[in-house]
């Protein structure tokens, strides 16, 4: 019941003021105001460290591709004051649009009882006056949606009704979907900006049939990465660190004649460093990392794709060592050309 409840009042049409402020999950720094006894009037997850700007997702994908960072979450949202200013006016506003009548009219009826009359139903209490008399010792929660979610079902599927949560305690168990560390920590991933993935070449842009080229990264490439995700309000304040540590290259020539060095095309870390850079006097000697390229492209450029993996684990409110996540890896693209070894006939 309170699933659709929730669901019809915070879908109800042409709404001017929706009780749940969608969204606040994306922002790259904690928004909210204060009320005069300085409790949050919203919270927002803050995102510190290596991330993207202004919300955005990072440039780092998962290995795998069934896992996914939370679609939506139930977070702090109000003081009992607030909520009721808020709540009372969108109750108000939507109850006198015309034909607010039958079901639509009869759920927002039942919401108004919920929290002016303490209405409850099965394992959801009511509330009497909003539980201003408790005003400062709890906030009530509400669904918040991920903005880079492109499943709108899966971004709008937290719409139960706002609920209360007091101090220090832990919302009620049935809200599955209530923010945690690890969830956190799967935004700081989602949000994760690494370093770019440009490979130097020996040659290096321009090579030879069955010439090795030679691939290397900068060791610069190789710093550990973190990026922090926090909720903090008053009587409620976790966190989460995902870091971000380079573990192998993987080249794809861009076409099947060619030989990768090693021949899975996986070049891993050896003595904290990819390959080797080439140095003059090697052109007869095999790469630890490279391409033979055994033809020419004809005038036309190869797409040489190199994909940097990076081990990802956390830590965080409640945690007491790091705990693994799936790898993630960024690729970047080159243009390649391969020119016939000219000979000389004399």
């Amino acid at each position: 019941m309170s699933l659709a409840l929730g669901a019809l009042f915070l879908a109800a049409p042409d709404a001017t003021a929706d009780p749940v402020d969608y969204g606040k999950g994306g922002a790259a720094k904690e928004t909210g105001g204060k009320d005069s006894k300085g409790v949050y009037a919203a919270a927002s997850v803050h995102y510190s460290g290596a991330v993207a700007k202004t919300g955005n997702t990072g440039n780092i994908s998962s290995a795998d591709v069934n896992w996914t960072p939370p679609s939506c979450w139930y977070a702090p949202y109000l003081g009992a004051k607030d909520f009721k200013k808020k709540m009372s006016e969108s109750l108000k506003s939507q109850m006198g649009k015309p034909g607010m009548t039958g079901h639509a009219g009869a759920a927002l009826s039942e919401t108004q009882r919920h929290y002016e009359d303490d209405y409850g139903w099965t394992d959801t209490p009511g509330y009497k006056d909003y539980n201003v008399d408790k005003d400062g010792e709890g906030m009530f929660w509400a669904g918040v949606e991920n903005p880079n979610e492109p499943d709108y079902l899966k971004r709008t599927a937290c719409s139960e009704l706002p609920f209360w949560v007091d101090n220090g305690e832990a919302p009620p168990p049935r809200y599955e979907q209530a923010i945690t560390p690890e969830m956190l920590a799967a935004l700081a991933y989602q949000h994760m900006e690494l370093p770019g993935t440009k490979v130097t070449l020996a040659p290096e842009a321009i090579t030879k049939v069955n010439l090795p080229t030679w691939a290397w990264l900068d060791k610069a490439v190789f710093d550990e990465v973190q990026a922090t995700a926090a909720i903090n309000v008053p009587g409620f304040n976790i966190q989460a660190t995902t870091t971000a540590k380079p573990k192998s290259l993987t080249l794809s020539p861009g076409t099947a004649d060619a030989t990768t060095i090693p021949a899975n095309g996986g070049c891993p870390i050896v003595n904290g460093k990819i390959g080797e850079p080439y140095a003059k006097g090697k052109a007869g000697e095999t790469p630890p990392c490279g391409i033979i390229y055994r033809r020419s492209s004809g005038g036309e450029t190869l797409p040489l794709k190199a994909a940097l993996t990076w081990e990802i684990s956390w830590t965080g409110t409640g945690q007491a060592g790091a705990i693994g996540m799936p790898d993630g890896t960024i690729e970047a693209t080159q243009n390649i050309t391969v020119e016939e070894i000219q000979s000389v006939n004399r």
